[in-house]
């Protein structure tokens, strides 16, 4: 029930929020972004994508970034722990706040996990306001160790 109740929230605020991002589309799919190379952040992204049945979601293509950099599952605890994760890395979004402060309510048995998830974001350098699409090429590895992400 209480992922459901998170679900819906998230189908009610897609559309606006992408209407308000200021960035552009991307204009890649799952299997394009599989043709960069093996170590490089598109292929991740290719690969995750796939793994998971998704598509990137217009103007918000850096979440899935922030899955695969931060290395978090799409359970609806994982998806909160990513936003206590983003929160910790300097991040700060009406958005971000709404979920963690309704995650926070609805799975209380979580807190210590989201804790260590905002301190692991707290730990690594900013990395959340890049430009993730002119990264693309770059090996993850090499953007992860720049960036202190574990």
């Amino acid at each position: 029930m209480r992922a459901t109740v998170l679900e819906k929230l998230y189908d009610w605020s897609v559309t606006p929020y992408q209407y308000f991002k200021k960035n552009e589309a991307w204009q890649y799919n799952a299997e394009v972004l599989k043709e960069y190379p093996s170590n490089s952040l598109g292929y991740h992204m290719g690969e995750f994508l796939i793994a998971n049945n998704f598509q990137l979601q217009e103007k918000l293509e850096s979440h899935d970034v922030f899955h695969v950099l931060t290395n978090t599952g799409t359970t609806v605890p994982e998806e909160i722990s990513m936003q206590f994760y983003l929160l910790g890395n300097g991040k700060r979004s009406l958005y971000l706040f709404t979920v963690i402060l309704i995650g926070s309510i609805l799975y209380p048995e979580y807190w210590r996990f989201f804790k260590s998830k905002y301190t692991l974001g707290k730990s690594a350098l900013p990395f959340h306001q890049l430009e993730f699409q002119k990264l693309l090429h770059q090996p993850i590895q090499r953007i992860k160790s720049t960036f202190l992400i574990p």
